[in-house]
């Protein structure tokens, strides 16, 4: 498959071998927070709620109800269900709500175009026959545009948790791991080295994020295989050694026996249960690194079977050491012998490292396609790997995470509030996820409505019951997910619906095509050498910009473009289908729009390379209107007619890929531009129509001429304010929750990647 075509081929199944490598290398990336969480789960189970008596029953009702939510969580709801509602072979909440946004007219992304439909990554299947039920679904939504907006603050609640855990795993994996330390010191000392040393390891985590995970993520595959094989030998130990009875307690008649006797105290206690399937849904969300085969066979093969040893093994333990009942001393290391323990210290902190990266790693991710699909501020994402994609470090939100995370360390000091904290946030995400993938079910699987509600009441209540016991705990750390999913929520709804204003506001005042036409000397309109690119987010007229710029300074590039960029509803855009070139006016306006169309999981181009790639499509584009003119005969043009858009491949060779499929190099005649990265070719052909040709000619000369000449970025400066009687909720989250906002972010200039020697901004007010 040629890379520059994109995915315009179904993927060939791995072989066996790439597949077992590929399920090793997810236990670093996809199984870093899933693996450690018996660090903190019985610890955090029977902080205060329960205790631990002679009878066993409330450690093995414990050991019950993490077997069974580890079986029905994350083995049959995520391995087995959730990871087959991949958008394209990407995961994560994005990627659910971009499959129903395709399927259902449900998307609130402005500046949809038909067209978008015909990208290769879409829809890779042919869609399968509607039944009536799924229909009668689909108009139901579609029809209620509040369910549209539901939809979406669902999808970003989901998000807002996501990165509420990113604050909370990496401090309460960390913690656990270093509270090893309590049992080779007495508890008046070990507060006093446990907190400085988590923090200092945590200090060092966010400070390594700017070199990326691959300089060091070729370690996280071993720790992670060292951990699993380790809590795996311990749990066999101690389940030899103490009590090989303890299968019994898998049973499920030990969870209604556990709730029996301990009641609400034990319902309360589920809080700290849930935090087993902590990271499970990372299985998901880095579903496009690896492949459902691998994450498949690493979880069922090693990764759940050295879970359940794990806790069966503390459970064993403890069920035969009652005298040391307390929270610090019923923790995972208790279980761990004297004579390995210090090494086990070693891995474990080790380990919780890796777990936290891979939500760190996460977080970001998250974030950035937030930001492709306009719902978070402008920030900057620097690429770390030029070989892996999707290795992302975002600076502004690494430093707020480390700073956030060291203040719940020594806010919280404990493992019992971070861990109410925490397991709010991840039980949240899963709830999402659930609602989520039962609207695909319907929508994009076109299964009966019935299995869609019976996904939903099966797991939606096992969730639930979690969450209930979770949002029991508000005062005890629960409030800060909840506070930080506020504050989150907020910062990207007002976001959301200013970007959806200010593009309505565009579209109301965009300037005809007729204006732009008469625009010539006899008004004192000058045409000055170079290209003029100017940024916009509509898809055709001539945007408000534009006018305000040119009445301002009476004067405009001899060739002009008019740029869109865009997101569509898909994880990558082929580079071949990325940009649609059309004309705007006569030929000899030199004026052409250019939409460039990106993925929420893209990698946007540096300016060089956008540049010659915009600058090349352009060329493609005369050339195959010349061609499509002469096949048609046409020996005149509508002078007031805006061309329909064609996809124009990245690469000429790659041609056969718009609407006109016709050879467009020759070997004579080139016109070449030579860049230290790139070589932009101009091909002009010899063909029998001499003056055909010669318009072409002149055409592809004046478009390298203003090559040489310079190009120039005009992008809109904006201030926004609210309209003279508008309520004062609509006051207080534009005119001063947007603007600040705006003022704090990065500008546009830095996320197109706008060198600051060609940038030209024109001051624009939205009246919104």
């Amino acid at each position: 498959m040629d890379p520059e075509l994109g995915n315009l081929t179904p993927r060939k199944k791995d072989s066996w071998k790439t597949t077992l490598l590929l399920a090793y290398q997810s236990l670093g990336v996809v199984y870093g927070d899933l693996s450690i969480s018996p660090l903190y789960v019985y610890k955090s189970t029977f902080a205060e709620d329960i205790t631990h008596s002679e009878t066993n029953e409330e450690i093995y009702g414990v050991l019950s109800f993490v077997f069974w939510t580890l079986t029905l969580i994350p083995l049959f709801k995520y391995v087995f269900i959730v990871l087959r509602a991949d958008d394209n072979g990407e995961g994560g909440t994005f990627a659910l709500y971009s499959s129903i946004c395709r399927n259902a007219k449900v998307c609130l992304l402005p500046n949809r175009q038909v067209a978008d439909e015909e990208v290769s990554t879409y829809k890779l299947e042919h869609p399968k026959e509607e039944t009536k039920n799924t229909n009668r679904m689909k108009v139901w939504l579609e029809k209620h545009k509040n369910l549209h907006t539901c939809l979406l603050v669902v999808v970003m609640l989901g998000t807002c948790m996501v990165i509420g855990d990113g604050v909370l795993t990496p401090a309460i994996s960390v913690f656990s791991a270093v509270s090893g330390l309590e049992l080779s010191m007495s508890k008046s000392h070990h507060e006093y080295a446990v907190i400085p040393i988590t923090c200092f390891i945590l200090v060092c985590l966010f400070a390594l994020q700017h070199y990326g995970t691959h300089k060091i993520g070729i370690l996280f595959a071993p720790v992670i295989l060292a951990w699993l094989l380790c809590i795996s030998a311990l749990g066999i130990y101690n389940i030899v050694h103490w009590n090989p009875n303890v299968y019994q307690a898998l049973s499920p008649y030990y969870m209604f026996k556990f709730l029996k006797k301990t009641r609400k105290q034990g319902w309360m206690s589920l809080g700290g249960i849930l935090l087993c399937m902590t990271g499970s849904e990372a299985m998901f969300a880095d579903l496009g690194h690896f492949s459902y085969t691998a994450i498949q066979i690493a979880f069922t093969s090693l990764v759940y079977p050295a879970l359940i040893l794990a806790y069966m093994g503390q459970a064993t333990y403890l069920s035969r050491h009652h005298k040391n009942v307390s929270a610090y001393q019923i923790g995972f290391y208790v279980s761990v012998p004297e004579v390995v323990r210090w090494p086990v210290l070693g891995v474990a902190i080790l380990a919780s490292v890796v777990g936290s990266q891979a939500i760190i790693s996460g977080t970001f991710s998250i974030i950035n396609q937030s930001q492709a699909l306009s719902c978070f501020p402008r920030v900057k994402v620097v690429h770390t790997s030029e070989k892996v994609h999707g290795q992302i470090y975002i600076p502004e939100i690494n430093w707020m995470l480390m700073i956030l995370c060291i203040a719940v360390t020594v806010g919280f000091r404990d493992t019992k509030h971070i861990s109410n904290a925490s397991g709010l946030a991840v039980i949240t995400v899963m709830l999402v996820t659930t609602c989520l993938t039962s609207l695909v079910i319907i929508l994009c699987w076109h299964k009966p409505p019935i299995l869609a509600l019976i996904f939903l009441l099966f797991f939606g209540s096992i969730e639930l019951l979690y969450f209930s016991a979770s949002l029991i705990k508000f005062r005890e750390g629960a409030w800060l997910p909840i506070l930080l999913a506020l504050i989150l929520l907020t910062i990207m709804f007002i976001w959301h619906y200013a970007t959806i204003k200010k593009y309505e506001y565009d579209i109301e005042n965009k300037v005809t095509l007729d204006w732009l036409l008469a625009l010539g000397g006899n008004l004192g309109i000058a045409r000055v050498p170079g290209i003029g690119l100017v940024y916009t987010d509509i898809i055709s007229g001539v945007p408000a910009n534009f006018s305000r710029f040119v009445t301002n300074l009476p004067a405009f590039h001899r060739i002009l473009v008019f740029v869109c960029v865009k997101s569509v509803p898909v994880p990558y855009v082929p580079p071949a289908e990325r940009y649609l070139v059309g004309r705007v006016g006569p030929m000899d306006h030199r004026s052409y729009r250019c939409i460039v169309r990106y993925g929420y999981r893209d990698v946007h181009q540096d300016v060089d390379s956008f540049e010659n790639e915009l600058i090349e499509s352009l060329s493609n584009f005369i050339k195959v209107e010349g061609s499509q003119n002469k096949s048609l005969n046409r020996s005149s043009l509508n002078e007031e007619e805006e061309y329909s858009l064609t996809v124009i491949g990245s690469n000429s060779l790659k041609s056969q890929l718009s609407s006109v499929s016709i050879e467009l190099q020759s070997e004579q005649d080139t016109i070449q531009l030579v860049r230290p990265k790139k070589q932009v070719r101009f091909f002009i052909e010899k063909n029998t129509s001499y003056e055909m040709d010669k318009a072409v000619r002149e055409e592809l000369e004046e478009l390298f001429n203003a090559k040489e000449s310079g190009t120039a970025f005009i992008l809109g400066h904006s201030h926004v304010k609210t309209k003279p009687g508008s309520s004062i909720l609509k006051k207080l989250a534009v005119d001063y929750g947007y603007n600040f906002l705006r003022r704090n972010c990065r500008g546009p200039d830095v996320a197109l990647k706008v060198p600051p020697a060609s940038l030209l901004e024109v001051g624009m007010v939205y009246v919104l």
